[in-house]
C-alpha cells in the first residue's frame, strides 16, 4: 500500500461549520458511524483535523475536531490524476452473465473526464443531461473506486497494492442509449456530475484484501444490486498493473472497478433514473454510503 495509507483509517473531505467555505479533511471521531448517511439524517459529525487539505496530501493528526457542514468527494477535479477516471466494463462474472456476454481475458478501459466527478448528496444533486431525457434511459451502476496515492507505471501485479492509498464508492451513471450508439462510452457515461464519489476513503492499510468488501445499490429504498467482491474477474492488483502498463498513473489516479448484476437495463421492466430518484451505493468496511438524488437539467 502507498506510505501515506498507514497513517490514517479513514478520511473525509469536508466543509466545517466554522467556515463553510474552506476546505477540511479529517479523520471521524466515532469508527462506525456511516458518514453518508449521517450527513443525509442531518446528524453532528465530529472529525479530527489533519494538518493538510488533500488525501493525497493529508499531513499529520491533529488535536483539532471540526463538524462537517458539507461532505465533498473524497477528490476534488483537479486532483484526479491524469485528468480523468479510469473506468472498467463488464468486471463482474454474475454481470457479464446478466448481459448476456462472454467473459473478458483483459479488462474492458474507458475514461470518464475529471467533470464528471462530483459530491455526494446532499451537498450536490446530480443532473440528468437533457439528451438522457429524451428517452428516459439513464442508468445507475454501483461501483468500488480504487485511489492511488503515488505515482505507478509497468508494476507487477504483485507489487500493485503498493500503490494504492484507500477505496471508496462510485456511481457510474449512464446513459444508455448513447451508450448502446456508439462503440465507445465516454460520451454516454462522461456528463458533467456523472461521477458522484465517496462520501469516505477507507485507508488500504484497513482493508489489506478488497474482495472482504460487499456493495450494495438502492433506488427508492429498493435493492438492486448486492454483490461481494469475491465475484470481480480481475481484482485490484490485476487492475493497477494492467493500466499501467507503458502509461503514467499519477498519484490521484481514480479506477473504477466495474459494477455488479443488477442495473436498470438489464430488468424486465426497465429500471431507469428519473428526475426525483435517489440512488445509494453502500460500501462495507467503513466507506460508507454514497447518496444520489436526481434532477432533470432544464
Amino acid at each position: 500500500m502507498s506510505e501515506i495509507a498507514s497513517s490514517f483509517s479513514r478520511l473525509v473531505r469536508f466543509n466545517p461549520n466554522s467556515n463553510s467555505s474552506k476546505i477540511c479533511i479529517g479523520e471521524p471521531l466515532d469508527p462506525e458511524v456511516d458518514i453518508g448517511l449521517a450527513v443525509l439524517e442531518g446528524r453532528e459529525i465530529q472529525v479530527t483535523l489533519f494538518s493538510g487539505t488533500s488525501i493525497l496530501n493529508p499531513g499529520t493528526k491533529t488535536n483539532k475536531v471540526e463538524t462537517i457542514a458539507k461532505i465533498l468527494s473524497p477528490l476534488s477535479q483537479s486532483e484526479i490524476g491524469g485528468g480523468a477516471v479510469r473506468c472498467i466494463g463488464l468486471n463482474y462474472v454474475s454481470h457479464a452473465r446478466e448481459m448476456s456476454l462472454d467473459i473478458p481475458t483483459v479488462p474492458t478501459l474507458f475514461l470518464k473526464p475529471s467533470t464528471s466527478v462530483a459530491d455526494p448528496f446532499p451537498t450536490q444533486p446530480t443532473v440528468l443531461p437533457r439528451i438522457t431525457q429524451v428517452d428516459g434511459t439513464g442508468d445507475y451502476e454501483s461501483e468500488m473506486a480504487i485511489v492511488l496515492g503515488k505515482e505507478a507505471k509497468d508494476v507487477p501485479a504483485a507489487e500493485a497494492l503498493d500503490y494504492v492509498l484507500g477505496y471508496t464508492a462510485a456511481n457510474d451513471i449512464s446513459s444508455r442509449t448513447s451508450q448502446m450508439n456508439q462503440s465507445q462510452w465516454c460520451f454516454s457515461k462522461g456528463f458533467d456530475g456523472s461521477c458522484p464519489l465517496g462520501p469516505a476513503l477507507v485507508s488500504a492499510s484497513a482493508v489489506p484484501d478488497a474482495t472482504k468488501l460487499h456493495i450494495r445499490g438502492i433506488k427508492n429504498g429498493n435493492v438492486f444490486q448486492d454483490c461481494p467482491l469475491t465475484d470481480l474477474i480481475f481484482g485490484v492488483g490485476e487492475l493497477v498493473s494492467f493500466l499501467s502498463q507503458g502509461t503514467t498513473l499519477p498519484a490521484g489516479t481514480v479506477i473504477l472497478t466495474g459494477t455488479p448484476p443488477g442495473v436498470g437495463a438489464a430488468k424486465s421492466p426497465k429500471e431507469y433514473l428519473r428526475g426525483g430518484d435517489e440512488f445509494r451505493v453502500e460500501l462495507s468496511l467503513g466507506v460508507g454510503t454514497l447518496v444520489s438524488r436526481f434532477e432533470d437539467q432544464v
